[in-house]
């Protein structure tokens, strides 16, 4: 059975490993751990820019995914991002991401400012993309694009 809980500052280290093995899994990017250290502790130092979450069994962390927030003036209320997800290669299609969406999904549904979950995916990730399809989820509606400094 899978637990879903709050990360815990103790975490971080998981966290920085799952976040550097997902880089370089997902888009063979080699991130620079000191930076994604960084990153990860600003999301404990300052609440506002999200939470995560770790999936366990048998008290094992085999996830991790981090919610960020998106306001919505259309729906005035918050959309739900999932980012970071992570979870370890022997668990995967096993009802892992599966159980940390359902706990997300329950959390919007539940509260009153919450009103969706939306995540991206790296194109070429069909794995991910059937998973999330399977729950539910739709790329139906728009299209991500981006411009990022780096």
């Amino acid at each position: 059975m899978v637990i879903i809980r709050e990360a815990l500052e103790g975490d971080i280290p998981l966290i920085i490993e799952y976040q550097l093995k997902m880089a370089l899994e997902t888009e063979n990017l080699w991130l620079d751990e000191s930076n994604v250290q960084k990153g990860v502790k600003a999301v404990f130092q300052f609440p506002s820019k999200g939470k995560y979450y770790m999936a366990e069994k048998t008290k094992e962390v085999v996830g991790t995914l981090l919610i960020t927030y998106e306001w919505s003036d259309w729906r005035n209320a918050t959309v739900l991002w999932l980012q970071s997800v992570y979870v370890k290669q022997e668990h995967r299609g096993k009802g892992v991401f599966k159980t940390m969406f359902q706990f997300i999904k329950n959390l919007v549904k539940s509260s009153p400012t919450y009103c969706g979950v939306r995540l991206y995916v790296v194109n070429s990730n069909e794995q991910a993309k059937s998973a999330y399809k399977k729950l539910g989820m739709n790329d139906q509606h728009y299209e991500m694009f981006e411009w990022m400094k780096n």
